[in-house]
């Protein structure tokens, strides 16, 4: 009989859940935290994966959604970016809906995870601190890649605070302080926004260029106006996009930051005109990269130097499966192989879901991965032969050619790889009812 382990009760996990238990399938979710939501849960307390206490989502509402149960299903009238506590209660609106909740086991953290002489998993966890040890036929991963805080190295040291962006919860604790973020992403972005409100001074220190898309063109959200070029040519659509940025925002040397020495693809795009603002009006104050630290003096690579309290790390986070042993798998540096992003080569009984970073919104990619892992463990759908050559071609034919980089290494164009996915599946995949 299968029977199917599912780590994780984040968007990822709970449509991995709905989807297997559509096809009759015996499953059992486990999620370190209190409640479904992954890190759309906001807690004040340092340590734990959680959105900001001002977070919105940065992509709209029209692409990043479940199609078995869209914003609309769940509530009429929410705004083209949900903040936090809206999508958090989209999400355990979604496990309730769908009756996910007797199959979900809270506060157990899965330790370990091995195949025994039968091919079959033994998943050891931990609840209250009592272990139990089950045994399953497959295992579907959703632990996500946004808990594990990757940090930057400079020469010295620094004497003041120096934290990464994983424990910024909030900025009144860094009124009145001297501020420096590191980092041209959205986290570095509105970390720099919102500590500006409070701290004496705010500065961002970036390494590269980055492009600052807005959050609405033409009086639609960005990501709805680029998906109407989905259409067109590769190159074609993001020379569109790129010429759309530039005119609404201008040269990043009007704000006194450096340009972007790349394309619009190379680079996870950042979504927060907001900083552009906050530059202008003297609350931002850009800064090249660091060249080394000196107590609480900061010196960058323009041979400036500025002395500075706190610290604040926006440079990603590092690809981990604590549960597996490293000798077995380990993601944490070098390419991906993963057919769809989701199928291991050998392992014909492990699923990934969400384990990608799209230009755009993860969940809808996630719930069509979670589609074709149900069909798969169903037996309605077949891995490809050549899934081992499939699964190399994922990383020698990446969708973008991005720069190099740790944070690159899952990168998929999100139109394409939903049209890929769906490949996968019937005409009729979309499945609102509960059972």
């Amino acid at each position: 009989m299968k029977k199917v382990c599912v780590i994780g009760a984040g968007p990822s996990g709970i449509t991995a859940l709905k989807n297997l238990l559509d096809q009759g399938l015996e499953a059992v979710c486990y999620d370190f935290n209190t409640q479904v939501g992954g890190n759309w849960v906001y807690n004040e307390k340092t340590g734990h994966s959680s959105v900001f206490e001002t977070t919105h989502i940065i992509s709209s509402k029209t692409l990043s959604q479940y199609e078995d149960f869209t914003f609309d299903d769940f509530e009429k009238g929410m705004p083209d970016y949900p903040s936090h506590d809206q999508l958090r209660r989209y999400f355990q609106g979604y496990a309730s809906h769908f009756n996910l909740y007797p199959h979900i086991e809270f506060n157990t953290l899965v330790k370990s995870c091995e195949l025994d002489e039968a091919k079959n998993w033994v998943v050891k966890t931990e609840h209250n601190g009592v272990e139990k040890t089950e045994t399953f036929t497959h295992l579907v991963v959703c632990n996500g890649h946004h808990w594990l805080p990757r940090m930057p190295q400079y020469p010295g040291e620094f004497s003041g605070k120096f934290m990464h962006s994983h424990d910024f919860k909030k900025a009144e604790p860094f009124r009145d302080q001297r501020i420096l973020v590191i980092g041209g992403g959205n986290s570095a972005c509105d970390v720099a926004v919102e500590t500006s409100r409070v701290s004496t001074k705010t500065s961002i220190s970036w390494r590269r260029g980055y492009r600052i898309v807005p959050k609405f063109l033409f009086g639609k959200p960005s990501d709805v106006v680029a998906s109407r070029l989905a259409w067109l040519p590769t190159r074609l659509k993001f020379f569109l996009s790129e010429l759309s940025v530039k005119i609404f925002s201008g040269s990043n040397k009007n704000y006194g930051l450096p340009e972007p020495e790349h394309s619009i693809t190379a680079t996870h795009p950042t979504i927060n005109e907001e900083l552009l603002y906050k530059v202008r009006h003297g609350k931002v104050f850009p800064k090249p990269d660091i060249d080394h630290f000196e107590g609480k003096n900061v010196h960058f690579t323009d041979g400036s130097v500025e002395e500075f309290d706190t610290i604040i790390a926006c440079t990603g986070y590092i690809l981990e499966h604590p549960f597996f042993r490293k000798d077995f798998l380990n993601y944490s540096e070098g390419d991906v192989p993963l057919y769809l992003k989701m199928l291991h080569e050998k392992y014909e009984n492990l699923f990934f879901v969400g384990m990608f970073q799209p230009l755009g919104c993860i969940w809808p990619g996630s719930e069509l991965q979670s589609k074709i892992a149900a069909r798969a463990i169903k037996g309605l759908w077949k891995r490809p032969n050549n899934i081992a050559e499939l699964c190399q071609r994922e990383v020698t034919h990446p969708h973008l050619n991005q720069i190099k980089t740790p944070r690159h290494t899952i990168t998929v164009d999100f139109h394409l790889f939903i049209k890929q996915l769906k490949k996968h599946l019937p005409k009729n995949y979309v499945s609102k009812s509960v059972i």
